[in-house]
């Protein structure tokens, strides 16, 4: 058994390349087979189509390529060429040479065309499938999510990348699934040249039997079936609560989505008189109505009045759509809504395309034209980075101008606030001292680990709401508040004055950081080392041992995993700005200001005034709340649960770990600075600084611009403005010019 192992695995690995030839599947075309067999039959045929290499073939008119039909063998010709038959050179080698699956399927048709007896079977097993399966399934549902709401698609997606469908479906859109599975599909699909869509054409309709079902001119009706079908799921997406009472107000008879239905009725009756008096119905443009000229002109005018209706009818949709998002965007974001109108507006396109289709003169070339957009839809609908992309952007959007809000007040342009940011920097480092002291305290105390930690997450989110409310700053949480700021001004980045603008922003960026790290440091390094001296000299005990501080020097050591751990320490700064952010659009979206303003108790026992206080209050805090609470709690509870699962992280941020090596020099006396451990440790401490700040500034900043689609200028020209200004200008990296233009930037107002 296990000296089979090696032999299974590489017949499953040559699998995915290998398969039959070309000859063996069509000599084996059976119309009669059950559906599961001639679908696995057109997979097989696609897969050879995908197949490498190229095939060779000097001429097949004078080569020979003929078939003994009695053995059912044809010739598969391998070698390499370049080369078709004569009749298709110029126009067809370009598109051949471009794309290798035009070559393949150009040696099908020819082969076909040479061996009358296997074109009739393939032909007719080709009808008989296209009979028996469901066409409208692909048209109107390949590409869509079949749930209605974003987790139902989530689990859908998730289930589809590791189930494939099974090829014994009715469904048109699961073997269309089985049989495109390269992401260059849509682009040679959308490419064949006419003398490859005519042999297609002409090999359907070849020899239809009198008692075959299917007909080509069927695919009319099946794009108007598919139309309809589209259009009451739109009509009922856009007449549900979520989407109608967040439109302007109207009556319900003058909502485009309620008027889709009968506009979509009119086309049909009208489609249906003018084929009234025929045995089959209208194809793409290709039978004439026997019916009177002056009628039928009548009819092709009235439905070309009903189609000019309903698009005009659907472009009115598609302006509610955007109704919709500005409503969202000032008022709150929510992720299902987001995916309900992404939906409304995917299928808004499909009808269009079918309408094309449906309506189009050039009738293969446009039904090459829809495959290849049904591909380029489907193979989205199973992407599970496409569906958070499109229904989750909107919402990082709405987080990161709550962001950019607060981040401007983060950023010193002058004297005054660079002041202002110095003061507002002590004051945290005053308080993060305490914060270190009361952490020294909680892990002496050897308590269980997890409980040890959501105490030391308690200790930081009480210290950081402290600073919150006395308006005092922790430096590293600055830098994920104002990368969106700066990213909000790459809109404006294109011209000299907004280049020149974007450059003077990163500078006093860069500035103001400083000043903060700076200004943290200023108190939290003499006052943690004046607590340990004070309670020292007064008691004679220190409040850490000497073991535990020649550990925490030893811990904080450049040379040890502290950039990876300060790294992480960025991200969980990062991650508690997208929390503060969610919070805000949360307030927004439920209308919590109104809820509390008009709150019959609340008005009752505080007042009028009093009620609009303390929404208020809310609305200027709740962000800086939950933005400090769930930072705190982070530091504290993901160390101890990534631990319990055997993955070593500890905390390590620049201003904590200052006032911790400040405290092992306090116990360990003044000869500590002569160890090297401590040097380390001050290497340590400034890789914390810059990575703490860098890695929560650059994820803030690559999140911001790629929720608000910007495309970044040449960074060349960017990172040559920069420099030029830092040569000119070094001491503005550290302090503020005597005289500063101040030009703000304002975000976009997004409260409600």
């Amino acid at each position: 058994m296990l000296k089979s192992l090696p032999t299974v695995w590489k017949k499953w690995r040559a699998a995915q390349r290998s398969g039959q030839q070309i000859d063996a599947l069509l000599v084996n075309a059976d119309p009669k087979a059950p559906l599961a067999i001639r679908n696995q039959w057109l997979i097989e045929i696609a897969h050879w189509l995908h197949r490498g290499g190229s095939l060779a073939v000097a001429n097949p008119v004078t080569a020979g390529v003929t078939a003994d039909v009695a053995t059912g063998v044809a010739p598969e010709v391998t070698p390499d060429v370049t080369g078709i038959a004569a009749q298709d050179a110029q126009p067809a080698e370009a598109t051949d040479l471009r794309f290798p699956p035009h070559t393949r399927l150009r040696y099908l048709l020819q082969l076909l065309e040479r061996n009358p007896q296997w074109k009739e079977r393939c032909a007719r097993a080709l009808r008989q499938t296209l009979s028996d399966s469901d066409t409208v399934s692909l048209l109107c549902e390949s590409g869509m999510p079949a749930h209605s709401g974003f987790l139902g698609a989530l689990i859908e997606r998730i289930q589809t990348a590791l189930i494939p469908p099974a090829p014994n479906s009715r469904e048109l859109s699961n073997l269309f699934t089985l049989m495109f599975t390269s992401a260059d599909d849509a682009q040679w699909v959308a490419a064949l040249p006419p003398s490859l869509l005519e042999p297609l054409g002409a090999l359907l309709a070849y020899r239809i039997g009198p008692d075959e079902k299917y007909r080509l001119d069927l695919l009319s009706l099946d794009l108007l079936d598919a139309i309809q079908a589209l259009v009451c799921q739109v009509s009922a997406t856009g007449l549900s609560h979520a989407v109608r009472t967040r439109l302007t107000p109207s009556s319900l008879d003058e909502s485009p989505f309620f008027q889709l239905g009968r506009a979509m009725l009119a086309i049909a009756d009208t489609h249906h008189a003018r084929n009234r008096d025929t045995q089959a119905p209208q194809p793409l443009q290709a039978t004439q109505a026997q019916v009177s000229l002056p009628d039928e002109r009548a009819l092709e005018l009235r439905l070309l009045q009903e189609v000019n209706y309903l698009r005009l009818l659907l472009d009115r949709c598609r302006t509610c759509a955007r109704e919709i998002y500005s409503h969202l965007d000032k008022n709150g974001v929510s992720v299902e809504i987001v995916f309900q109108i992404e939906r409304m507006q995917a299928r808004l396109a499909r009808i269009e395309q079918l309408l094309e289709t449906w309506l189009a003169e050039d009738g293969l070339k446009s039904c090459a034209r829809l495959l290849a957009e049904l591909i380029v839809a489907n193979r989205a609908s199973h992407s599970i980075a496409h569906l958070l992309r499109s229904s989750f952007g909107m919402l990082a959007r709405k987080m990161v101008e709550s962001s950019a809000q607060t981040g401007e007040h983060y950023i010193a342009r002058d004297r005054d606030e660079y002041l202002t940011m110095l003061k507002m920097a002590a004051g945290g480092g005053l308080v993060t001292a305490a914060t270190v002291y009361i952490k020294f305290g909680v892990t002496g105390a050897h308590l269980q680990p997890m409980v040890e930690g959501f105490l030391a997450g308690v200790n930081y989110a009480l210290s950081f709401l402290l600073m919150h409310f006395l308006h005092f700053t922790l430096a590293t949480k600055q830098p994920a508040m104002t990368a969106p700021t700066i990213a909000h001004e790459l809109d404006e980045a294109g011209t000299p004055e907004g280049l020149e603008h974007f450059v003077s922003s990163v500078i006093a960026l860069v500035r103001t950081q400083a000043a903060s790290i700076f200004g943290n440091l200023m108190l939290v390094f003499p006052v943690c080392l004046a607590a340990q001296l004070g309670w020292s000299w007064l008691f004679h005990a220190d409040l850490i041992s000497p073991e535990k501080a020649h550990y925490t020097l030893k811990s904080f050591s450049l040379l040890g995993a502290t950039p990876v751990f300060a790294a992480f320490t960025g991200v969980l700064l990062w991650s508690s700005s997208l929390l503060s952010g969610w919070a805000e659009n949360w307030y927004a979206l439920h209308r919590l200001g109104d809820v509390l303003a008009y709150n019959r108790r609340l008005r009752m026992v505080f007042g009028d005034s009093g009620a609009a206080r303390i929404a208020a209050f809310w609305h200027r805090n709740l962000s800086g709340i939950v933005g400090n609470l769930s930072l705190g709690l982070m530091l504290g509870l993901v160390p101890a649960i990534l631990t319990a699962f055997a993955l070593p992280f500890e905390v390590r941020h620049v201003t904590l770990s200052t006032g911790s090596i400040a405290v092992a020099i306090g116990v360990l006396g003044m000869s500590a600075l002569d160890t090297s451990e401590f040097w380390w440790a001050v290497a340590g401490t400034a890789s914390m600084a810059v990575l703490n700040v860098g890695v929560s500034f650059a994820l803030a900043f690559q999140m911001a611009v790629r929720s608000r689609g910007l495309r970044t200028p040449d960074r060349r020209a960017l990172n040559r403005v920069i420099w030029r200004r830092i040569l000119t200008q070094p001491l503005s990296l550290l302090f503020p010019p005597a005289t500063a233009q101040i030009t703000r930037h304002q975000p976009p107002n997004t409260q409600s």
